[in-house]
């Protein structure tokens, strides 16, 4: 491989970076298209699929927070080859399984490998494009987002055909192999990053650190209004009066606004600064999007969409600023674990105590206010870290 320093070496390591982060939701975006299969053929009760739903983001949260660990013990580049190998054979064993236990044990080892892979994307940014951050964050943000969608639409058909849903599951092995080969040949050029000692960061002053609650608070709030937005968005307008196929074609829209959101984020960030502008238009919108929802879902549900869509851009923000507080890359490294370990757990439960309070209350009305107060969050939070200095001069 080129040497990193050359353009070639550059190009070559963005490129790796992208794939990896195409990896990333498969192993989610190709369960959920076929689970009524799965459930047949594999005699998953609904108390299992709903498991198999949730583990994800129990996964990302528990693993992302010891990706930090695992970095400063094998190094950058190696803990990406370990995540790489987890994702390649737990999707290719899971299309063997014969029951729910093989299953269950599979995805278990492809999220895990995928958690690893969510933490250590803004390292490898800080790392090897310390003068691109946010061009490499909106690139592999936009990768994640594709990740998803993408293993999704391609899944229906393929499980439609000879191979059923076991190749539709198991064919994104191929992804993560493919994806193996050029971080096999980065190892030589791995990189350790040392919280504690000499010159190293130590772990309890960090999380002592308000800018770190800051991004803590700020991606769970993101991720648990995005993931509020899957598991109820459509269903809370056909309660309201949208018809179920306007409901859903919302949330696709939804959906379809926030690559282009994420992909103008270098532009932003280059005409606006990392000044609080960003953060507060993101909190924002967001508010007003659920704000809509609650007084009037069905007068103008395309518009509450693209609100909500918009907002969505705090999630590829909050990683660029990862890189941006941070000055090295062991700073990172623990910021970005302290982060999105946490912050997934909190879109994991969000969902359930969206539905929770409706269950209680017999309407959305306080399930929407308190995501519209997710938007405040992300608003305060986010003038906190723009206005931050590096997590490194604050400890």
């Amino acid at each position: 491989m080129a040497s990193m320093s050359t353009s070639r070496g550059r190009v070559l390591v963005g490129a790796s970076i992208i794939l990896l982060a195409l990896n990333l939701r498969v192993a989610v975006g190709s369960v959920g298209v076929v689970m009524s299969s799965l459930q047949e053929d594999l005699g998953l009760s609904p108390t299992a699929a709903g498991l198999l739903t949730t583990l994800p983001m129990v996964c990302f949260a528990v693993f992302g927070l010891a990706t930090d660990s695992i970095v400063r013990r094998i190094g950058l580049h190696r803990t990406v080859v370990l995540a790489l190998i987890a994702i390649t054979i737990g999707l290719a064993l899971r299309a063997f399984a014969d029951g729910p236990a093989l299953f269950f044990a599979m995805s278990f080892l492809a999220l895990s490998g995928a958690a690893l892979g969510n933490v250590s994307l803004p390292p490898l940014v800080k790392v090897h494009f310390p003068d691109r951050i946010a061009l490499m964050s909106a690139l592999f943000g936009a990768a994640l987002m594709g990740s998803g969608t993408i293993s999704s639409l391609v899944s229906v058909p393929v499980s439609q055909g000879p191979g059923g849903w076991r190749l539709a599951v198991g064919m994104w092995a191929g992804l993560a192999a493919i994806t193996l080969l050029p971080w096999l040949r980065l190892i030589g050029h791995d990189v350790k990053t040392k919280i504690g000692g000499a010159g190293g960061l130590p772990a309890s002053a960090v999380i002592r650190s308000p800018l770190t609650w800051a991004m803590l608070l700020c991606f769970g709030a993101q991720s648990g209004g995005a993931y509020a937005q899957f598991g109820w968005f459509a269903q809370i307008l056909a309660d309201g009066g949208v018809d179920a196929t306007t409901a859903g074609l919302m949330l696709s829209l939804l959906t379809a606004v926030g690559m282009p959101m994420t992909l103008a984020l270098p532009w932003l960030i280059r005409r606006w600064g990392q000044t609080p502008l960003l953060p507060l238009c993101f909190g924002g919108v967001t508010t007003m999007g659920w704000l809509g929802v609650l007084v009037a879902p069905s007068q103008a549900p395309a518009a509450w969409a693209v609100l909500l869509g918009l907002g969505g851009g705090a999630f590829t923000w909050v990683l660029a600023m990862i890189g941006y507080r941070t000055r090295t890359a062991a700073g990172t490294s623990t910021l970005s674990a302290m982060t999105q370990g946490p912050g997934y757990l909190v879109g994991a439960i969000s969902p359930f105590f969206t539905g929770l309070l409706h269950d209680l209350t017999g309407s959305w009305n306080a399930s929407l206010i308190m995501l519209a107060c997710a938007g405040v969050i992300i608003a305060i939070t986010g003038t906190y870290i723009a206005r931050s200095g590096p997590l490194e001069s604050r400890i």
